[in-house]
């Protein structure tokens, strides 16, 4: 019996597929679903999330949101997602460059623009490491 993955962004679906398992990262660690999985709400965290569908594995890199298990579906409503493919490095770096830049120049920052920043930082180096897993 296969899983129906779905991971979606505030600005668009990134992924819809039927799966046979997934790991998502979560703020309690990484959590690997099966079919037949118990019902779950959990907090996901910035990761790298493995898709495995007819024995080969994909990746992408996720950033914050929730995970909703309900028998064979799986929701993932992320903040950030995207699919290794789709991953720009050198886009990457530039946006991390800057963030970081921003973040060391902050002196009295709106507290939520700092986190924000810090949520690029960490976005960002989920990303490159999705990326440059396999070098």
């Amino acid at each position: 019996m296969p899983l129906t993955l779905e991971i979606v962004t505030p600005e668009a679906k990134v992924y819809t597929d039927t799966i046979d398992s997934v790991v998502v990262p979560t703020i309690e660690g990484e959590i690997g679903v099966l079919p037949g999985h118990i019902p779950l709400v959990t907090q996901v965290e910035h990761g790298e999330l493995r898709v495995t569908k007819d024995n080969v594995t994909s990746f992408l890199a996720v950033g914050g949101g929730f995970a909703q298990i309900d028998g064979d579906r799986i929701r993932v409503l992320a903040e950030h997602a995207i699919t290794e493919e789709k991953i720009d490095e050198h886009a990457v770096e530039a946006a991390l460059k800057k963030a970081e830049q921003e973040l060391a120049a902050a002196k009295d920052m709106d507290p939520q623009q700092y986190e924000h920043l810090q949520s690029l930082v960490r976005y960002s180096g989920v990303q490159l490491a999705v990326k440059r897993r396999r070098r």
